[in-house]
């Protein structure tokens, strides 16, 4: 296919970078360069700001439901490049075909669901202790966001970020991962084409390090919705709280697990392990990393979740019939590597040596396979307490479901579990007693709907909440009192007498 020639979108115009361009490579096939694009920095960052902030006010004072019809035009329009968005996300990024349409799927529900909120009750109407006061609660925007998504949902987070902050008046500048470029550049083309006005959406290309670094400490921008690692996120909350006017709202790493109990249903438990670990090649940010098993079906689990595992058909995201497709870059396969060594010298037990892929169809991309080791529970265990981001898995037995929980809530993130149990006492005392943003029962740990919740506590986020609840932290809530009486008359008995 044509290499893409992307450009930033900044005040409705297309324009470059001063720094040049970067190229975007199939992860798949590195031979293949999907486009070129600006190398934005800080000039840049410092152009797109001034946009958004330019269309702040006449898009503020837009009726909410007309800023609706903007994100509902953006729906149609998705919904007719499905099949478009969807090659382009497994080239781009190397999802799995079906993944990558499930990516798409997922981006016009949240498009849908938002263009839906914005005929929605807008605040409350609220009982005063006096008869002739009324109080409200409406929610205002809080000003110019800066979205920076990660690359493995390339259309959905990002939409995810962007859409509800607009919907509630903010403006806002997206700056893709650069390694989802071309993903962010097909973003950028169909919100110009719905005819969002210039600056409403503007689209930075370029590094992290760079055009990343550049928004992260800009002084007009009001509000960071971000998605990625924890060193970042911990970072931006940093740069926030020297601020008086800015609010981040972070969703980060996990070590995500599932609990396989005594009495779980193996026909259910195996499956949703090779979802939760394998899909993604392992690197979704609710992706498991470690599996604990209760001793008594330990053996049996490990029999057929290896040999499952063995089966795993991985090649060319393109393939619609492969199971997942490549890392996504040369750094992704060397971390997946050093995890791997770690567990070793840790003295875990590999029950399946997977490694780099190199041979044949697989020669030129960042394919490996899968890696599993057992080993018994240890709170100081490297391997078993950071995130790999890919399919790197270790298996931990445990006697019983309280230590489950336990070990479970002793990992410093807390984003995504699962529990396999067919006792729904033993589920409810997991939704009491984990800490954790997300939990599936008899699921795997995938599978977020954007009409949920979705954010995690302790290093997986700050519980701000992304997808469709994120409508609540890219507002201001103001409360205000009307009196239609002649008189002041004030509540908790307050006196108006001066004399």
């Amino acid at each position: 296919m044509a290499v893409i020639e992307g450009k930033n979108l900044i005040g409705g115009e297309w324009v470059g970078a001063a720094a040049g361009s970067f190229e975007s490579e199939n992860p798949s096939d590195t031979r293949e360069i999907v486009g070129v694009f600006p190398r934005s920095r800080e000039a840049e960052a410092d152009e797109a700001v001034a946009a958004a902030r330019a269309a702040y006010t006449a898009w503020r004072r837009l009726s909410r439901i007309n800023r609706g019809e903007f994100v509902d035009a953006f729906a149609q329009l998705m919904k007719r490049d499905i099949d478009e968005m969807t090659e382009l996300c497994a080239r781009d990024v190397g999802k799995q075909w079906n993944e990558a349409r499930a990516d798409v799927i997922e981006s016009i529900h949240m498009a849908q669901f938002v263009a839906g909120y914005s005929r929605q009750p807008n605040g409350l109407v609220v009982p005063s202790e006096i008869p002739a006061k009324d109080s409200y609660v409406i929610r205002k925007p809080k000003g110019v966001a800066a979205c920076i998504p990660p690359w493995n949902f390339p259309f959905a987070i990002p939409l995810w970020q962007v859409l509800p902050a607009v919907v509630e008046g903010n403006t806002a500048i997206l700056k893709p991962s650069s390694f989802a470029a071309a993903c962010g550049d097909k973003l950028a083309k169909l919100f110009v084409e719905a005819g969002f006005p210039a600056g409403v959406v503007n689209v930075l290309q370029g590094k992290g390090s760079e055009a990343g670094d550049a928004l992260l400490v800009h002084p007009d921008v009001n509000l960071y919705l971000f998605t990625g690692s924890w060193d970042i996120g911990k970072r931006v909350k940093q740069i926030c709280a020297d601020s008086a006017d800015k609010f981040a709202a972070c969703e980060l790493g996990g070590k995500n697990q599932i609990l396989v109990l005594d009495d779980a249903d193996m026909s259910i438990a195996v499956p949703a392990a090779l979802m939760s670990c394998y899909k993604t090649a392992g690197q979704r940010c609710v992706s498991v990393g470690r599996i604990l098993v209760d001793r008594s079906r330990e053996q049996e689990f490990i029999e057929r979740f290896v040999a499952a595992s063995k089966r795993v058909r991985i090649g060319n995201a393109l393939g619609k019939d492969n199971f997942c497709g490549p890392l996504i870059n040369k750094p992704g396969v060397e971390k997946f590597v050093h995890h791997n060594e770690k567990a070793r010298q840790e003295g875990a037990e590999v029950l399946l040596a997977g490694g780099p892929l190199t041979e044949g169809d697989l020669a030129h991309g960042h394919f490996v396979s899968p890696f599993i080791y057992r080993m018994e529970y240890d709170r100081e265990s490297w391997v078993l307490n950071e995130e790999a981001f890919s399919p790197h898995v270790g298996i931990v037995p445990v006697d019983g479901l309280e230590e489950a929980v336990r070990i479970h809530n002793e990992t410093p993130y807390g984003l995504a579990a699962a529990v396999i149990t067919e006792s729904f006492r033993k589920w409810r005392f997991c939704r009491d007693e984990m800490e954790v943003g997300l939990l599936y029962v008899n699921l795997p740990s995938i599978g977020a709907e954007v009409q949920l919740p979705f954010g995690g506590m302790k290093q997986s986020g700050n519980g701000h909440p992304g997808a469709a609840t994120l409508i609540d932290y890219v507002t201001h809530r103001t409360a205000f009192t009307v009196n239609h009486d002649h008189e002041i008359r004030m509540a908790q008995g307050l006196s108006a007498e001066v004399g």
